[in-house]
């Protein structure tokens, strides 16, 4: 057996609560973090129909995309479709965990899947995100720097793109006197000392900055650690929305429609006037992507799909994208995949199972 908070804690390092926007109700929805988990059943959202599926399969924890509810329940009575379902999984003891814009905001999360699903290669992220990101300088004796670049590298900062251990280093003197109820590494209390030291400037994800002070702060000689924290609008390029990439061979627009339909099982694509011109470059954003349609254009783009575009949307496409609207199910179902992957990866030894039922509301007469 396995308890809920060990899966969760996985579920949280891929796709960190820090990246969910603040609109958003991510992460645990029911159950107690302590409970043992006998099964997992992954899936899209959390209907009743999924609800009798975890019965049905023993699964006691439904791991979602969608939460329940994006506000909350303030009362649970029953009277709306989201009570009934929360009162059904906490009657039969079934934990619900969701991840929505968190997941949705990862490299490898909704939009990559879908990405990968069309075959696209060289992904990456349309759009990243700002204000995600510090910078932690700090000084530390020229003898010990080394260790305590060490450390916090291994606690995650660091990391730019595909480098790690990253850091600028710059060598000076530092100076202090200690004072008199001081333990001093170097120097003489009541005495001032200078000692060279080494400046390390280096980047981190600003929900890491906890872990990383713990680190720097356990491996420095000093008593007092100095150190400074900035905040950074460097737009952070793994984490952001929607993904583009390449086809490896060029195809005619309907060609590729016909593609999307048979990978998504779309009952219909929704979609501007064909430019009557090759696809090769694709934009996708699993779910409501309209907001990425300049990014996608601005990223050279021939084709951008997603979901949910309005009348006007579409004309903004100008004659330069084809839009591609497939659906809002249709382009995040293969989710549940993504959860399904990861935890039978991390737990091996462990019964998790993909949903078989379609949660899909909008049906195509």
């Amino acid at each position: 057996m396995v308890q809920l908070k060990h899966i969760i804690k996985e579920l949280e390092t891929f796709a960190p609560p820090a990246f969910q926007e603040n609109y958003d109700n991510s992460g645990l929805q029911a159950g107690d973090p302590g409970m043992e988990i006998q099964g997992i059943l992954t899936s899209l959202d959390v209907t009743e129909e999924i609800v009798n599926e975890a019965i049905d399969q023993g699964a006691n924890l439904i791991v979602a995309h969608h939460p329940l509810s994006l506000k909350g329940f303030k009362t649970i009575t029953g009277q709306t479709a989201p009570e009934r379902i929360l009162i059904k999984a906490i009657k039969n003891d079934i934990a619900i965990y969701s991840a929505h814009t968190n997941i949705d905001s990862i490299e490898k999360g909704v939009s990559g899947k879908l990405a990968k699903k069309l075959g696209l290669t060289n992904v990456k992220v349309l759009q990243g995100r700002k204000d995600l990101l510090v910078k932690l300088v700090t000084f530390v004796p020229a003898d010990q720097a080394e260790d305590v670049r060490e450390a916090i590298f291994n606690a995650g900062a660091g990391v730019i793109g595909n480098y790690d251990s990253c850091s600028y280093n710059l060598e000076g003197q530092g100076s202090f006197r200690a004072g008199e109820n001081t333990n001093p590494f170097v120097g003489e209390k009541e005495k001032l000392h200078f000692e060279t030291e080494v400046r390390i400037e280096t980047i981190l994800p600003e929900y890491l900055k906890g872990k990383v002070i713990a680190a720097l702060k356990k491996a420095h000689p000093y008593e007092e650690v100095a150190y400074d924290l900035y905040p950074l609008s460097n737009q952070w390029d793994k984490v952001g929305f929607g993904a583009v990439g390449e086809l490896n061979n060029s195809i005619k627009e309907i060609d590729f429609f016909d593609k999307i339909k048979e990978i998504t099982g779309c009952g219909c694509i929704r979609h501007t006037r064909l430019l009557d011109r090759p696809i090769k470059r694709v934009a996708v954003c699993g779910g409501s992507g309209s907001f990425l349609l300049e990014g996608a254009i601005s990223a050279g783009a021939d084709l951008f799909i997603s979901a949910d575009f309005k009348y006007h949307q579409f004309q903004e496409a100008d004659n330069k994208i084809v839009i591609a609207d497939i659906g809002h199910y249709e382009s995040e179902q293969f989710t549940k995949e993504v959860f399904f992957e990861l935890l039978t990866k991390k737990f091996p030894n462990f019964a998790v199972r993909l949903s078989n039922v379609s949660t899909n509301p909008i049906k195509y007469y």
